[in-house]
């Protein structure tokens, strides 16, 4: 059994032990440790440090000069090293269009993941709720970006 699926299955019982629904994942771990459960090592402060540099590069936005629209400063660009698959960063303004392609069909492909995701698990509670409502979501979202994109326009204007 893999270590995530040991995780799960460690979710499920502390569900079962305290009847919980609504489950914090802090207590859990609190529960976990107080359990003898093996903890994981901390990264080092190097890798600490990376991650929130990468967190605040994605967090920046800058202010396009023609339509005053905020956009993303920094966009990852996922490289292979090796057998593992890593992200480096670049800003839009030095982005070649191939890594900023590159990068745009890979955020594309997380909100394709989210989708279909999202889809199976609506299927999956409307099949087990018959008897309520069914809850369908339209999964083309171009409308809903124009919407939003108006949306910030009437906000300048007010």
């Amino acid at each position: 059994m893999s270590q995530r699926q040991e995780r799960q299955r460690f979710i499920r019982h502390y569900k079962e032990l305290t009847g919980e629904t609504e489950i914090d994942m802090h207590k859990v771990a609190e529960f976990a440790k107080a359990q003898g459960w093996e903890m994981p090592q901390p990264p080092s402060d190097i890798e600490l440090l990376a991650r929130k540099f990468a967190e605040d590069a994605q967090a920046e936005r800058r202010y396009d000069d023609t339509t005053g629209r905020p956009y993303r400063a920094y966009h990852a660009l996922p490289v292979q090293s090796g057998q593992m698959n890593l992200f480096v960063y670049i800003d839009i303004d030095d982005a070649t269009r191939k890594q900023m392609h590159k990068s745009a069909v890979h955020r594309r492909e997380q909100i394709v993941s989210d989708g279909y995701q999202l889809t199976l698990d609506l299927d999956h509670w409307n099949s087990v709720h018959p008897e309520e409502q069914p809850i369908e979501l339209p999964m083309d979202i171009t409308l809903d970006i124009e919407i939003r994109k108006a949306s910030d326009d009437e906000d300048k204007v007010a």
